[in-house]
């Protein structure tokens, strides 16, 4: 039995997702065949291949004539495995117009080209799932928009806020998200400039107007052309690993939440059907928000190796763009799993807002001592007004049996300041 690169058993934050289809060893290869076949396409359109050779390359292209396995193994031999293929295309197109497979391309060409294939075509599925947990959180921010629970800051209660407003919040991020995602799925470009980015070859083998091939190339595979030959100007890659990170790191936020309010010692929320321990049966996990957290770990480490193949040598460097495949990979895996995972997180996360009344209770009204602290200073002065707060709440006893906070209003829903509001206008943002 071989592997397609999908199976995921030790990922199982992205296994089973779209973004394992789209990203396993196959749809790579697919994608590089769909790459050197739009290339034959763009030079019969512009007169530089005969009529045929396109549709012969075409029906060559079919992904299930390769076998993954053989081409990275011989791809040890160039260091990429777009040398194998296009040996193996070229047999299989036959000899009278094999000649027009990869015509005027060089390696890069290809690897850069199907790379940001793959990424537009796993990018679909997730900004539709950003989607999802984007109007899932909408619902649970109108929903709560009025449910009061403690603000904590530095792990400690703080003063009140509202689960809405803390909805919004997320939202917020899952829409910074997909507005990003958005636009660089929009800028992908495909790659075209032959061995050192002159578009020489092309001209040697007849085109009259060799810039106009890249966009007739972007054309046939719907990405964009790009003002330059990139192989060495790695922005579109960098662009990439900086939204996926980010959008990892906003899901993360969402996660890291759940996990805190889910504490079986503060049950302000839980997950839909957790998932189970192998040893201790009580248990329901909160597995969706671990596996969006991990993700949210992995993310920026996996994006830094991108950022770091911008300084890229020459006109083709020597391991700064190979350095590039894996990490791109993982890194669209991690947040097609955690966007998928998100769906269902958002989308089935139970609020308890008995917990949050009684978690309210627990600093015996000191939650909105930063209220009383205003309102006393007029009276007191500011220091003595302090100074009385904190020591009725090191007493350890309810505010409200002090003499001087015998008229105080202690209801922390009483102090949740602009937060309806501020969820109010969160939700106008579409």
């Amino acid at each position: 039995m071989t592997s397609s690169g999908t199976d995921g058993l030790l990922a199982p934050g992205w296994a089973d997702s779209p973004a394992a289809r789209t990203t396993g060893d196959r749809a790579w290869l697919g994608a590089m065949l769909d790459a050197e076949a739009a290339l034959t396409r763009a030079q019969e359109v512009l007169g530089l291949a005969p009529a045929g050779a396109a549709d012969a390359v075409r029906r060559a292209a079919d992904a299930d004539r390769f076998d993954p396995r053989s081409l990275a193994r011989r791809a040890r031999a160039a260091g990429n495995p777009v040398v194998p293929l296009v040996a193996d295309l070229t047999g299989a197109v036959g000899a009278e117009y094999g000649p027009y497979v990869h015509r005027g391309a060089t390696s890069q060409d290809i690897m850069d080209t199907a790379a940001m294939l793959v990424a537009s075509r796993t990018l679909g599925p997730v900004l539709a799932d950003l989607d999802r947990a984007g109007r899932a959180l909408a619902r649970l921010a109108a929903a709560h928009r009025d449910t009061v629970l403690p603000g904590r800051t530095l792990t400690q209660h703080a003063v009140p806020t509202t689960f809405g407003l803390k909805a919004a919040g997320w939202r917020s991020l899952v829409l910074d998200a997909r507005d990003r995602v958005t636009a660089v799925r929009d800028a992908l470009p495909v790659q075209l400039g032959g061995a050192a980015g002159t578009l020489a070859a092309f001209g040697a083998y007849g085109a009259s107007e060799p810039a106009a091939l890249p966009r007739a190339y972007a054309r046939e595979l719907g990405l964009r052309a790009p003002d330059l030959p990139w192989h060495t100007l790695r922005t579109p890659v960098a662009d990439l690993g900086g939204c996926l990170a980010f959008t990892a790191g906003a899901l993360g936020k969402t996660a890291v939440d759940v996990l805190t309010l889910s504490r079986t010692e503060i049950a302000e929320a839980a997950e839909a059907g957790g998932g189970g321990s192998s040893a201790m049966p009580h248990k329901s996990n909160p597995v969706r928000s671990t596996l969006i957290a991990a993700a949210a770990r992995r993310a920026p480490q996996l994006a830094a190796v991108l950022y770091g193949s911008l300084a890229a040598e020459d006109e083709r460097p020597a391991g700064a763009w190979h350095a590039e495949w894996e990490p791109l990979r993982d890194l669209l895996r991690l947040v097609g799993g955690a966007a998928r995972d998100a769906v269902e997180l958002t989308e089935g996360l139970r609020v308890l807002p008995g917990a949050m009344r009684e978690n309210l209770g627990l600093t015996r009204g000191a939650i909105v001592s930063e209220r009383l602290s205003a309102e006393l200073a007029p009276r007191l002065g500011r220091a003595r007004a302090r100074e009385l707060l904190t020591r009725l709440a090191s007493e350890e006893r309810p505010l409200g049996e002090a003499p001087e906070l015998a008229d105080a209003d202690l209801d922390p829903a009483h102090y949740t300041g602009s937060a309806g509001a501020l969820t109010d206008r969160a939700l106008e943002r579409r």
